[in-house]
């Protein structure tokens, strides 16, 4: 079976998309399957028209170089006549059995026009509802006609496809409410290589000196720094606790549109020193400042995206046998059994946040017992190999028209 993916972007970049995207694109492999890989022009990166990376073959979609001083809306339109030419090219020379087409809906769109034409039928992998994600980057507001555009757009695609891949139940039950019968919907849920993990990693002396670690516990975060995420609230938090935990300290990994806003709290509350900004790591070395947390923190507000989209970022730290804290947003009660494989606070609450981190703290003998659920979760619940089987019954229920060759 042949299945040509689109992507919004790809390696050589990382965030959790691309994770995702190469994760199961190798369990696919793994299978047997053939797959193409197709990025669009949101693809930003410096490339070729044809680039390899770390072993895959994506194919890179160009836009004219004035295209991108136009109108959003404009624009938008230009990259959906690229991607369609693009793709069109592909289909003829590859002929693929499938045309898998992932967030955004800029990427389905063309897809369904495309595809349509050559009788090949049109899986949408939704990993995040598009206006839902323009209103929490700030770039418009929920009812706008901006958002009211977007959702319009998002629904026909759902409507258009021939089958809908989601990344939760919230997202699932989202899909749902808008008339999408539920058995052409499937979740293909995150996960984890539990093997990518190791459990119990040893300290970088050096690194935590450097970093002023020594003699700290440490709570931590590594990811991007979006106001969604509620980083505010984890600084507010240890402001809290400082006088009673001296000992306390906050490494955040990452960066984002929130960083200058984050040191310039720790500053008036006073907490600087206690504050450490690590910056962008790359991806093979992340794991050393994992390795120097004790308890990772995962404060996100309570928002429709933080409510029924699922991040990655808990399972990677359940894969490492790691103690977390979690607001209680649905995303997160989708992955964390409180007591159990985690811990959940209030979402929003810098109180029950403060709280629930002296709590964690003071009951240091159980967590063997948390990291030992947390780790069997993954193992047996979330990983790839168990998500990416879900595409057998996909890919067998598609059209007729598709199904010469779905040796699934």
């Amino acid at each position: 079976m042949r299945i040509l993916h689109i992507l919004d972007h790809s390696l050589p970049l990382h965030s959790g998309y691309v994770f995702r995207t190469v994760s199961l694109l190798r369990e696919q492999r793994a299978r047997g399957w053939e797959t193409i890989q197709l990025t669009t022009p949101r693809h930003t990166a410096p490339s070729t028209p044809v680039e390899e990376v770390e072993g895959w073959i994506f194919h890179r979609t160009e836009m004219a170089p004035k295209s991108w001083h136009r109108l959003p809306a404009v624009l938008y339109v230009d990259e959906m006549r690229a991607t369609a030419r693009r793709l069109d090219e592909l289909i003829r020379r590859y002929k693929p059995d499938v045309v898998h087409a992932h967030s955004p809906v800029l990427n389905v769109l063309p897809a369904i026009r495309v595809a349509r034409r050559h009788r090949i039928p049109v899986v949408y992998e939704l990993r995040a509802l598009w206006e839902d994600a323009a209103v929490d980057h700030g770039t418009t507001a929920e009812g706008s006609l901006r958002y009211r555009v977007s959702r319009a757009l998002e629904s026909y695609a759902l409507h258009h496809v021939d089958h809908i891949t989601t990344i939760c139940e919230g997202l699932r039950h989202d899909i749902t409410l808008r008339g999408v019968e539920p058995e052409r919907i499937t979740v293909i849920p995150n996960a984890v290589d539990p093997h990518a993990f190791q459990l119990g990693g040893t300290p970088d002396v050096t690194l935590r000196r450097r970093l002023g670690l020594e003699g700290a516990t440490v709570l931590g975060f590594a990811g991007s720094f979006y106001g969604y995420e509620g980083l505010d609230l984890l600084i507010d938090a240890v402001s809290q606790l400082i006088s009673r935990r001296p000992d306390l300290r906050v490494l955040l990994v990452g960066g984002g549109p929130q960083e200058q806003a984050l040191r310039k709290q720790a500053r008036d509350l006073g907490i600087e020193s206690r504050v450490v900004f690590a910056g962008r790591v790359p991806h093979i070395e992340v794991q050393h400042y994992y390795d120097l947390i004790d308890v990772l923190v995962y404060p996100r507000r309570a928002m429709r995206l933080t409510e029924i989209v699922t991040p990655l970022k808990p399972l990677e730290a359940m894969a490492q046998g790691r103690v977390l804290i979690a607001s209680d947003v649905g995303g997160h009660r989708e992955l964390v059994r409180d007591g159990e494989t985690g811990f959940l606070f209030r979402a929003g609450d810098v109180y029950a946040l403060a709280a629930a981190i002296e709590a964690v703290l003071a009951q240091r003998a159980g967590w063997d017992a948390v990291r030992s659920k947390a780790r069997r979760f993954v193992e047996t619940e979330r990983t790839w190999a168990s998500s990416a089987a879900r595409y057998v019954q996909v890919y067998r229920q598609l059209p007729s028209r598709g199904r010469a060759r779905l040796a699934v």
